[in-house]
């Protein structure tokens, strides 16, 4: 239990930090352009589209640009779904997981739109989604393969 606790409370302060990194990145960081704003809203509501042209034209823009578009908001939300079961306090499905995710990303998306700091984008929904199932099955697989080991150690030791 208390090894339980522990474990918890440190996530959760994983958690706040990783929180406040990536508002910084998503809203405030002037390396991704957004101190200065736009002057008018900017959105794509149609899935793929960005996802698509990325990987069309990958040959004529930045790598750099192409990596962070794609991986970049897959691997950003990767600790918001293996996190998030320790922040809600209870056992959680993959789909709760997806569903969290989602709504956090929505938000995100949604503020850069208000703000007019970023361009809310469909298909960052789908690829920060993406990002949250696959840290939430990265911990899972963790999460099994941890409770087989102190089986195995449990055993061992009779």
């Amino acid at each position: 239990m208390k090894k339980r606790r522990i474990i918890r409370a440190v996530s959760r302060v994983c958690f706040v930090i990783y929180m406040a990194f990536l508002v910084y990145f998503l809203l405030l960081s002037d390396g991704f352009g957004r101190i200065e704003g736009y002057s008018h809203y900017r959105y794509n509501l149609i899935p793929f589209q960005e996802i698509m042209r990325f990987i069309r034209y990958r040959n004529y823009i930045n790598f750099g640009s192409v990596i962070i578009n794609l991986l970049g908001n897959i691997a950003a939300f990767m600790p918001f779904g293996a996190l998030i079961r320790w922040v809600v306090d209870r056992k959680m499905h993959w789909y709760q997981a997806v569903g969290y995710t989602f709504l956090f990303s929505l938000c995100v998306e949604l503020l850069q739109l208000v703000a007019k700091v970023g361009v809310f984008d469909v298909d960052d929904l789908i690829l920060n989604t993406l990002g949250g199932l696959a840290g939430f099955w990265c911990y899972y697989i963790l999460l099994l393969m941890n409770r087989r080991k102190e089986r195995y150690d449990e055993r061992k030791r009779i």
